[in-house]
């Protein structure tokens, strides 16, 4: 496999410190917790938490539809819920791509039924030539074309998460691996 560089580190975090003030001015006040998605958007939701003045809560959820593979099997579960009542809060779902929107989607419905004052999305990155469901992102860092992406939370079998930069994913001439 070969990498070739999408965005840059310095890129991702100037546009993180930017959404960071947009949310400073969205949410006043009131209680927000920002919902990290295990594990891709760990980086983005540490970043983005610390690029946000104002006091902000931090929760976890584990959501699966990739398995292993570069594609979306298309089936979501939660694997990891939240720990806290999100009734009566502000709640950002932290998101490191929408891709199908299908994860989004489904989660969302599901958080809603908790009785939140409001839910948006946070994402570094949006594929949206790859949409199937329609979800829309309040926060967004990058618009990015249907190519693999790793680097800075993105992972391929669990590896490429530490790359400071977003990266494309190319096979090598002899890769058997197609994306």
């Amino acid at each position: 496999m070969a990498l070739r560089q999408l965005i840059s580190a310095e890129s991702i975090q100037a546009r993180v410190t930017e959404i960071g003030a947009q949310i400073d001015r969205d949410y006043p006040d009131g209680v927000l917790y920002l919902i990290c998605i295990l594990k891709g958007s760990c980086y983005f939701h540490a970043d983005l938490s610390r690029a946000i003045k104002r006091d902000v809560f931090l929760d976890f959820m584990g959501i699966s539809s990739y398995g292993k593979g570069k594609t979306s099997s298309g089936e979501v579960k939660i694997t990891k819920d939240l720990d806290i009542s999100l009734e009566g809060t502000h709640v950002l779902i932290v998101e490191d791509i929408v891709d199908t929107g299908v994860t989004l989607d489904y989660l969302t419905r599901v958080l809603e039924e908790r009785k939140p004052k409001s839910v948006r999305i946070a994402a570094l990155l949006d594929k949206p030539d790859r949409r199937i469901k329609q979800v829309k992102v309040a926060y967004s860092g990058f618009q990015i074309p249907d190519e693999f992406v790793v680097g800075y939370g993105l992972d391929y079998a669990e590896k490429y998460r530490n790359l400071p930069d977003v990266c494309v994913l190319e096979p090598d001439e002899d890769d058997s691996v197609t994306g």
